[in-house]
């Protein structure tokens, strides 16, 4: 009987029971799980946004082409300010010369493009600025019929918006010479700003 008990002593020796995880232990195991999923989750926020914000940028800085009937024109701009009260839209237009076929863009004042027509003459009058604070990021919220006015050397002229349109960059007829007068307006717009936002204005002499 005995040697039966000490048989029985030595397997349970030799096989002791399982211990059973404790409660803290497997908190700590999911709170270490969490933190590994939220730095890897910010590991894809930063590097994410990062690659975005620089798609973004070359967006924006894809260059406008100027159409080649405006590089065979010598008007000098005489625009100089662009107002949209609605849109709280208040900028000084520098001019923008034409190198190697594309129109410079400033980047702190709307861009009047060289060789496109000025107020009053009849034509395409092109106007141009990044969607920045600042300079054309409300354009996105202009409205048909909405007033724009544009201030020569010597003359204001009114415009009233007849027509919106999203182009992607290589869609240059909209920024072509036209033979009646129209207003051209154009900014960023759309996804990673790949496509560009054409406001037409006609005049509005009343």
């Amino acid at each position: 009987m005995l040697k039966d008990k000490k048989i029985i002593y030595r397997k349970k020796r030799e096989n002791p029971p399982k211990k059973v995880a404790s409660k803290s232990n497997i908190n700590r195991t999911l709170l270490g799980i969490v933190f590994i999923l939220v730095g890897f989750a910010w590991f894809i926020f930063i590097f994410g946004t990062s690659g975005v914000q620089s798609q973004r940028e070359d967006a924006a800085k894809e260059p406008i082409v100027a159409d080649e009937a405006f590089e065979k024109k010598t008007n000098e701009s005489v625009v100089r300010n662009i107002i949209i009260p609605r849109l709280n839209i208040d900028l000084s237009i520098t001019p923008s010369k034409i190198k190697n076929g594309y129109w410079e863009v400033s980047e702190t004042t709307a861009s009047h493009g060289e060789g496109s027509a000025n107020p009053g003459e009849g034509g395409n009058v092109v106007v141009f600025a990044h969607a920045r604070e600042g300079l054309f990021l409300g354009l996105r919220d202009v409205k048909q019929d909405d007033a724009v006015y544009v201030l020569t050397n010597d003359q204001w002229y009114k415009y009233k918006v007849s027509e919106t349109v999203d182009v992607y960059p290589s869609d240059i007829t909209t920024v072509a010479p036209t033979d009646s007068e129209v207003l051209t307006l154009f900014t960023c717009s759309g996804f990673f700003d790949e496509k560009r936002l054409i406001v037409k204005a006609i005049p509005d002499r009343q």
